[in-house]
């Protein structure tokens, strides 16, 4: 147990370096490894990844400094962070539902992000021991099917990585999540590179660079336009409730606006690093960038094993996958722990534990969505979702409701609701050309931008 946890004192970062790393490790994830390769290859490349970087620093940036804005003004966990602001602020008691869904969201996400961290879990196996050997497409994708409907051996894995998770937070911020992703960010870092330069070497190195790096821009349109827009949200964790809770806990002498900016490039760069590590492999062997969520599952596990040394890049592959996954489960684990904290008054060890229980008994349903459950859909009778699992039902809501929902008040709250006064004194900086913009895009831009995905979904 880590001292804060033992004495109850306040929890602190060590150091800005280590919040830096935890805040990086947090949005870094499945979102960066294996979602943004897929969604990047569906939507053109290039054309794609150059809105998704504007996105992140035109949009990403403001909203993540308003939402350290609130979690280092409030100083505790989100519902508590938001309920004395709403007072210090004179705001609407409306706006206490923020609070609320910064803990629901990390709570019900990582009841199904951990069962793709535990398919990651499995792969990481099959990798190690060169499964993956004349793999064919047909047998690739009877493999994943075989895997992902194996009901025992997903539920204890998916029990394994919520234990792995729990295990860290009982630790508290310095004697666990600091020190887990100080290991774990740049063993992450290290093999990316690692992929990225064998990549280079060895396979269609040229083709992926022309493919994420040379815009088409006759392939876009609103529709990807909107995706570049959901993917560096999701990637970044916005709305998620993360850095409301993780800034709590920083000192008044780190710089709000360049630790969001540092940390915006950091989950970039590993974003592009991802794609640099995937699509050579895909372009080398004849592969289809477009493939879908399947890409990592499916498609890549042909290129392992048809590769020279194929199980150790495998293997390198789905350790890093594991990695990202790992420090996104901490960051989304610690908000509804630091909230059941207070509202239980227990010692950490046991919050973590019940909050990790509690998680892990919710995700039976979407590990079973893939077997037991596959053809249980709770919400048949609403039109959209009649053929929707419950894990795609907790996909759906999640990413496509709740986030930009909570994204959207997170921004009018901290652009029309926290004073003038309150923002120079956390930010300290005088009226400027960037303080302007943030204010103008916290008020304006990154609430029209929330109503358009809304909209889109629903139209």
């Amino acid at each position: 147990m880590s001292q804060s946890s033992a004495t109850n004192a306040p929890e602190i970062w060590t150091s800005r370096t280590a919040f830096l790393m935890a805040s990086i490790g947090g949005a870094v994830g499945l979102g960066n490894i294996w979602r943004f390769p897929y969604i990047a290859g569906e939507n053109g490349g290039a054309g794609f990844v150059l809105i998704y970087i504007g996105f992140v620093f035109l949009l990403g940036l403001p909203i993540m400094v308003g939402e350290m804005i609130i979690g280092r003004r409030g100083k505790q966990n989100a519902i508590a962070s938001i309920e004395g602001l709403v007072k210090q602020e004179g705001g609407s008691s409306f706006w206490r539902i923020i609070g609320w869904l910064s803990i629901a969201i990390p709570f019900l996400g990582l009841s199904y992000y951990s069962v793709v961290a535990a398919w990651s879990m499995d792969y990481l196996g099959s990798a190690a021991i060169g499964a993956f050997s004349d793999f064919t497409s047909q047998t690739s994708a009877d493999n994943f099917t075989a895997k992902i409907g194996s009901t025992t051996q997903q539920v204890l894995l998916h029990g394994a990585f919520i234990a792995l998770t729990v295990v860290a937070v009982a630790r508290g911020v310095q004697g666990g999540i600091e020190k887990v992703t100080r290991i774990a960010m740049p063993a992450l870092l290290a093999i990316l590179i690692f992929l990225v330069a064998y990549n280079a070497v060895t396979s269609n190195f040229s083709e992926a660079l022309r493919f994420l790096f040379t815009p088409d821009f006759s392939q876009i349109d609103g529709t990807v336009v909107l995706m570049a827009l959901g993917q560096a949200l999701f990637s970044l964790a916005i709305g998620v409730g993360m850095m409301i809770t993780y800034s709590a806990y920083m000192p008044r002498e780190f710089s709000l606006p360049e630790s969001a900016a540092i940390i915006c490039v950091g989950d970039t760069v590993v974003a592009l690093l991802a794609g640099l590590a995937i699509f050579p492999l895909v372009f080398q062997f004849g592969l289809t960038p477009s493939e879908g969520p399947g890409l990592i599952f499916v498609t890549l596990p042909i290129a392992f094993g048809e590769m020279p040394g194929g199980h150790v890049i495998g293997t390198l592959f789905f350790l890093l996958l594991f990695f990202a996954a790992y420090t996104t489960a901490l960051g989304m684990l610690e908000p509804v722990a630091a909230w059941l904290a207070k509202a239980l008054g227990l010692s950490r060890p046991k919050i973590a534990t019940i909050a990790g229980l509690a998680v892990w008994a919710f995700g039976v349903a979407s590990v079973l969505s893939f077997s037991n459950m596959q053809d249980v859909h709770p919400l048949g009778f609403v039109p959209g979702l009649e053929t929707k699992t419950f894990f795609d039902i907790l996909d759906f809501s999640v990413a496509n409701i709740m986030l930009p929902i909570n994204a959207l008040l997170m921004s009018l709250f901290a652009g029309w609701v926290i004073r003038k006064a309150t923002i120079h004194d956390e930010l300290s900086l005088p009226d400027n050309i960037w303080l302007t913009y943030w204010r103008f895009a916290v008020r304006y831009l990154v609430p029209i931008a929330m109503l358009a995905i809304i909209y889109d979904l629903w139209k």
